[in-house]
C-alpha cells in the first residue's frame, strides 16, 4: 500500500537532506595563524593521518612522486571502515594530490608500527568482536594512535626533527587527530538516523492513511453533536425535532467504526482529530453546502452503495483538496503534506473494495505488498549512499561542460540522479523506462522547471553506457 512510487520519493528526500549535512571527516584546515605551536599541531595532525591511512594497508602516491610502501597488514586491519573512509575524503584526497603527504620519513618505522599493533591488547580486544561496528572500528584507532604512534620513541625523534616541534604543538595535534575520528563517528550516526528517518516516514504515510478514515467518522460524530444540540434550541423547528439522520447513519461509518482491523490499528497508534476542531467543523460545513451532499439527502435511493459513494466523492472533491487540511496535516506532520496525493489515493480505492463487498469483511491495505516493498526503501538508500562517489563519477562523465556546471548543478538534480542509477543498477528485475520514468517525475515536483528534459538526457547516456560496459543488462 505504501509503493513503490512513495518509497522514490521518501528516498530522495532522505537521500537530499542526508548528502547535504554529511561530512564524512570534518579534515581541519591549515591554521591562519602566525602560533608556531599551532602550525606544529597541524603538520602532527597531517602526519598522523597519514601514517594511519598506511598503518590500513592504503597506498597512496606522495609529493615526491614515490608510491606509500607496501606494508604486512593483517586482513582484519585493512578491512576497517575508518582507514577507507579516511582516503574518500575529497578534503584528504586534494592534499594528497596538491603534495602535502609529506610522510616519507616515517618509512623505515612503518613495518615496526604494524608489528606492535598487532602485538597490541587493542588489537587482540578488536579481534574478539564477532561483528566490529563503526563505535568499535573508532575506538580501535583511537587507542593505537594515542597509546602506540603517539608513544612511540622512534615516531617522536622523528616528529622532534621539525625545527617547530614543541610539546604543546605536539599534544594538540594529536588531540586534534582525534578529533576528527569522532567526527567521523558522529556523521555517521547522522547516517544511521537518516535510515531510521526515512522508516518513521514511511510509517507515518501508513498511519496517514488511517487517520483519513478516523478524519470521516469526526466528521459525522460532529454533525450527531449539531443534530442533537439542535433540538434542545428554545426556538427548536420541527426539521430540528426530527431532522433527516441519513447523514449520521451512513452505514459505511458505521462498518468503519465497528472494524476491527482500524480498532486494532489505533490502540496500537493512537490516531485523533481532537486538537482540530475547526477543522472538522469547516469540513462538515462545506460538505453540507455542497451539491453532493444535498443530492445524496434527497435521493431516493437509500443503501449500502450509495453510503459508500457518497463518502468516496466527498473525500475526492472536498477533503483531500482541502487547503484546511493541506495546513492542519503539516502542524501534524512534516511528511504528511508530500503523502497526502497518494495516500488520498489508496483511501479512495479502499472505499471502494468497501462498496464491492457490502456483506463481507473488507481488509485495509497493507502497510506493504510483500516483503521486497518493504526492503525496497532501505536497500535504495544504502545503495545510493554507499555508492555515491561511483554514481556521481557517472553523471559527471555525460554532463556537457559547454552547458552545464557541473559544480553548479541544482544539488536536488543529482541525488535524484544518484538514487535513479542506485536503482538502475541493483534492480535488474525493474525496467528501465518505469526507473526513468519515476525519477523523472520525481525532478519535475522537487526540483526545477528544467530538471526533468536534463536527467532524462543524462540518464539515458548512462544507461547506454552502463549496458555497454555490463554493469547492467537491460534496455
Amino acid at each position: 500500500m505504501v509503493n513503490r512510487i512513495l518509497i522514490r520519493i521518501k528516498v530522495v528526500q532522505m537521500l537530499y537532506s542526508y548528502l547535504l549535512t554529511r561530512s564524512e571527516f570534518k579534515i581541519d584546515a591549515a591554521p591562519e595563524t602566525t602560533s608556531k605551536d599551532k602550525k606544529y599541531a597541524y603538520a602532527v595532525y597531517l602526519d598522523l593521518l597519514f601514517l594511519t591511512l598506511q598503518l590500513s594497508g592504503i597506498r597512496f602516491k606522495r609529493h615526491n612522486g614515490s608510491q606509500s610502501p607496501k606494508l604486512d597488514i593483517d586482513r582484519l586491519i585493512s578491512k576497517n571502515r575508518v582507514g577507507k573512509a579516511l582516503f574518500d575524503n575529497d578534503t584528504v584526497k586534494a592534499i594528497i594530490l596538491r603534495g602535502g603527504a609529506t610522510v616519507e620519513e616515517f618509512d623505515p618505522v612503518l613495518q615496526q608500527l604494524a608489528d606492535q599493533i598487532l602485538k597490541s591488547v587493542a588489537y587482540r580486544d578488536y579481534k574478539k568482536i564477532k561483528s566490529p561496528t563503526l563505535a568499535d572500528d573508532v575506538r580501535f584507532w583511537l587507542t593505537v594512535v594515542n597509546t602506540i604512534i603517539a608513544k612511540d620513541q622512534q615516531v617522536v625523534e622523528l616528529l622532534r626533527q621539525n625545527d617547530s616541534f614543541t610539546i604543546a604543538g605536539f599534544n594538540a595535534g594529536v588531540k586534534q587527530f582525534s578529533d576528527t575520528l569522532t567526527s567521523y563517528q558522529d556523521s555517521r550516526m547522522t547516517y544511521v538516523n537518516a535510515g531510521r528517518e526515512l522508516k518513521v516516514s514511511l510509517d507515518k504515510a501508513y498511519e496517514l492513511y488511517f487517520s483519513l478514515f478516523v478524519l470521516m467518522m469526526e466528521i459525522t460524530r460532529e454533525q450527531a453533536l449539531r443534530l442533537d444540540s439542535a433540538k434542545t434550541k428554545f426556538l427548536a423547528t420541527h426539521e430540528d425535532l426530527n431532522p433527516n439522520t441519513r447523514f449520521i447513519d451512513n452505514r459505511f461509518i458505521a462498518r468503519l467504526e465497528n472494524n476491527e482491523q482500524l480498532k486494532s490499528y489505533l490502540e496500537e497508534h493512537p490516531v485523533t482529530w481532537a486538537d482540530d476542531p475547526s477543522l472538522i467543523k469547516s469540513l462538515l460545513d462545506r460538505i453540507l453546502e455542497s451539491e453532493i451532499y444535498q443530492n445524496y439527502m434527497d435521493a431516493a435511493a437509500d443503501d449500502y452503495t450509495a453510503d459508500c459513494e457518497f463518502w468516496r466523492n466527498v473525500m475526492r472533491t472536498i477533503i483531500l483538496p482541502s487547503d484546511d487540511l493541506a495546513e492542519t496535516l503539516e502542524t501534524k506532520s512534516i511528511f504528511w503534506n508530500d503523502d497526502i496525493p497518494i495516500m488520498g489515493t489508496f483511501v479512495l480505492k479502499t472505499i471502494k473494495q468497501f462498496a464491492a463487498s457490502p456483506d463481507a469483511d473488507v481488509n485495509f491495505l497493507p502497510q506493504y505488498k510483500d516483503g521486497e516493498d518493504e526492503d525496497f526503501g532501505p536497500d535504495l538508500f544504502r545503495y545510493a549512499v554507499e555508492n555515491r562517489e561511483t554514481y556521481r563519477s557517472y553523471i559527471d562523465r555525460f554532463i556537457n561542460a559547454s552547458q552545464w556546471d557541473p559544480e553548479r548543478l541544482a544539488f536536488m538534480d543529482i541525488v535524484v540522479m544518484i538514487a535513479a542509477i542506485a536503482e538502475l543498477i541493483n534492480y535488474p528485475a525493474i525496467p528501465v523506462p518505469v526507473t526513468m520514468n519515476e525519477y523523472i517525475e520525481i525532478a519535475n515536483s522537487y526540483s526545477t522547471a528544467r530538471s526533468g528534459q536534463f536527467i532524462n538526457g543524462i540518464l539515458f547516456s548512462i544507461v547506454r553506457y552502463l549496458n555497454e560496459e555490463g554493469i547492467i543488462s537491460k534496455n
